[in-house]
């Protein structure tokens, strides 16, 4: 770890611990409750009331009674979890794991694995690509070895029971977990345990040539300036061979394969396995720390002069090779599934955790298997990286030559029979199919950012969640089930829960806002107020482990545990109907110029990453073009009209809209939870 990042890592653990005293760090984190079940039930219809027609709600709420009665199927099932749930750490999490991921066989990018774009760089040449990657992979370096020594300063709550610790498990998998693919289920493995002295290698990508460098050995790490000669030994060889100068046949496009739906995927991967050469590949890959993807410019560049100082840095020059040509999406889209065929789609390993994408023409970010963690620890490690390297910059250190020859990068060389070639042109023509199928819209909003809201006592986030639910209704006329990510963070081992902001209190305000209901401006702010308190409500329940999404899955899961009929509450066409999530959201805060993109998840669905600065929002929309009802562009549309007629509304009567609607939640168990409900929460 460099001194002045394990200097600031040790001050901001004292001032941690110093600000939170009454929190003991050394005691275990709670478990995961088990809600009640009639609170579950009683938020369950209320929260499907505004997605499914009033037949169905009356049919489901028929099923709902009948499940819940007293010695019913509801309470047998109660009482077998609160068993179960004593044998674990965490109840949930295995279930959650599999119903969200590894039970999934769809293909993982744009499907499962999100892309981050980091703020735009721009490379004048190779040399300056690989010298900025370097810095990154130096910066990782030292993220690890805080993640190793396990010194990194815990997460607190910033409302609701504030300072209280959260569970940092997911950050120490980012290096050492692995996504297998399987015929029925993947399998997600992480290595907690290995002896320090192992080398510990990466996986470099260029031009789909796959390649191992090692980074760590007996317990030292490479400089930076080792590091950027086994880059160049790559890019050399790489550009050797397929250019017909080296003795080392052009390698076939396997990276491609892990594009593939997951079970034909896992088919090919036993077949490869029986080649001991890609057997022992394969196994390389899956214990790397992380890959790096060289990637191929997508827009013109020539290679320039430059001139450095004494630690590589470029200095100040023309550059006609500048990112700005490109634009949001267009970068968005290759770190998402790499352009498709013709540019980087087999340049990657979507099965590994972590992939750091640098392209030639500046465009830089990461694709991350998503099983394994949250966008907030990728988001923690990236910011992280980035400050390093500033840092690095400014050191103005001298750079001394190896003190010892280094091995050359490995190559990796693959053994594919026909039927193995067959199918990487079959997963590439794939891969182009779900390129030209996706439609990403990105929106920056300039107007205000995270900060207008509090000003009138508003959650920032149930703001921008509620201006999602009026865009939607001002496009389609009607809400849809929507998932909004919440940590439970506080319990052990947790993941996240649902909020759903889709609620009857945000349906009245949406019709009232769009004419549909007429109303005067101050009832609309009273209105607004009530969608504002409700959604409040759920996410605070949500997050201090009573959520309705968790608790119904575990219900279903305890009963097929145990080998008993599904319960009919689980089959009825509203309960699936309201797990079809046709409005997919998470907030993915940055301090940087970033953000987060990923699909929709159902076909007639939306996906909406957004990132709320202090003075502007960035909303990632994405939609599928085989559905013609659906429009990314027309979403961000309303979306932009909602966010615009939400501030004029406030405006209007800014002390109105400070006030409470004076109408409590009548499901409301926050209070009883200890929840800070009337604080402002940031999201």
């Amino acid at each position: 770890m460099s001194h002045p990042i394990k200097e600031f890592v040790r001050r901001l653990s004292n001032l941690d611990i110093e600000r939170y005293p009454e929190w003991d760090l050394s005691k275990p984190l709670p478990r995961l409750p088990v809600p009640d079940l009639h609170n579950t039930l009683d938020r369950y219809l209320r929260l499907i009331a505004p997605v499914v027609s009033k037949e169905d709600f009356e049919r489901t709420k028929l099923l709902v009674e009948e499940f819940g009665k007293s010695g019913g199927e509801g309470e047998e099932l109660q009482n077998l979890l609160k068993q179960y749930a004593k044998t674990k750490i965490n109840w949930v999490t295995e279930w959650w794991l599999d119903d969200m991921y590894l039970l999934n066989p769809a293909p993982l990018p744009i499907n499962s694995s999100p892309g981050m774009v980091f703020p735009r760089h721009s490379f004048i040449n190779t040399r300056q690509q690989l010298r900025f990657a370097a810095q990154l992979i130096s910066g990782i370096l030292d993220y690890k070895t805080i993640l190793d020594t396990r010194s990194l300063p815990i997460d607190r709550a910033r409302h609701s029971k504030k300072g209280q610790p959260f569970c940092m498990e997911q950050y120490y998998r980012l290096f050492s977990s692995y996504r297998y693919p399987g015929k029925t289920k993947d399998i997600l493995v992480t290595t907690s345990e290995r002896d320090p002295f192992d080398p510990e290698h990466i996986i470099v990508i260029y031009l789909d040539q796959f390649f191992v460098i090692d980074v760590i050995t007996n317990g030292s790490r490479l400089s930076e300036e080792d590091i950027y000669n086994q880059l160049r030994r790559v890019t050399q060889f790489a550009e050797e061979s397929i250019a017909g100068e080296s003795e080392m046949e052009v390698q076939p496009r396997v990276g491609a394969l892990t594009a593939l739906p997951r079970n034909k995927w896992a088919e090919v991967y036993e077949h490869l396995c029986q080649d001991p050469e890609n057997e022992e590949n394969l196994k390389t890959i899956a214990k790397s720390m992380f890959v790096l993807c060289l990637d191929k410019p997508i827009q013109a560049v020539e290679e320039l002069d430059e001139t450095t100082d004494i630690n590589g840095f470029l200095n100040e020059t023309n550059d006609s090779n500048n990112l700005n040509k490109r634009d949001d999406v267009s970068l968005a889209l290759q770190l998402l599934h790499g352009m498709g065929s013709s540019f980087n789609a087999a340049n990657r390993w979507y099965d590994k955790t972590m992939q750091f994408i640098i392209s030639r023409d500046g465009n830089c970010g990461l694709n991350y298997e998503h099983s394994v963690a949250e966008g907030i620890s990728v988001v923690r490690l990236i910011e992280h990286i980035l400050q390093y390297m500033k840092e690095v910059k400014r050191w103005k250190l001298v750079r001394f030559p190896s003190v010892c020859e280094l091995a050359y990068p490995r190559r990796m060389k693959w053994n594919l029979d026909n039927n193995s070639k067959s199918m990487i042109d079959y997963a590439l023509n794939e891969i182009d199919k779900i390129a030209d199928d996706l439609d990403l819209y990105i929106l920056r909003y300039k107007q205000y950012g995270r900060e207008f809201p509090k000003t009138v006592n508003m959650s920032p986030d149930s703001f921008i969640q509620l201006a999602l639910q009026l865009a939607h209704f001002k496009l389609h006329k009607y809400l849809v089930p929507t998932y909004e990510s919440a940590s439970t963070r506080r319990f052990a081992l947790a993941r996240v829960d649902n909020i759903r902001a889709c609620s009857m209190p945000a349906l009245e305000w949406c019709k009232a806002m769009t004419g549909q209901t007429k109303c005067s401006t101050d009832e609309k702010i009273r209105l607004l107020r009530k969608a504002m308190e409700w959604q409040t409500e759920i996410m605070l329940e949500t997050i201090l482990g009573h959520g309705v999404d968790n608790h119904l899955l575990g219900l279903r899961q305890i009963a097929l545990t145990h080998g008993k009929e599904l319960p009919n509450i689980f089959k009825d066409p509203s309960y699936m109907e309201s797990n079809r999530f046709r409005l997919s959201t998470s907030q993915v805060p940055t301090t940087m110029d970033a953000f987060m993109c990923y699909g929709a998840v159902v076909p007639n669905g939306y996906g909406a990453a957004y990132n709320p600065h202090p003075d502007n929002i960035v909303v990632v929309i994405s939609c599928w073009r085989t559905n013609p009802n659906n429009n990314a562009s027309k979403f961000a549309e309303m979306l932009d009209s909602a966010f615009t007629e939400m501030r004029e509304l406030v405006l209007s009567n800014p002390q109105l809209a400070k006030q409470p609607s004076n109408e409590p939640v009548e499901w409301s168990i926050a209070k009883s939870l200890g929840a800070d409900v009337g604080l402002n929460v940031t999201g």
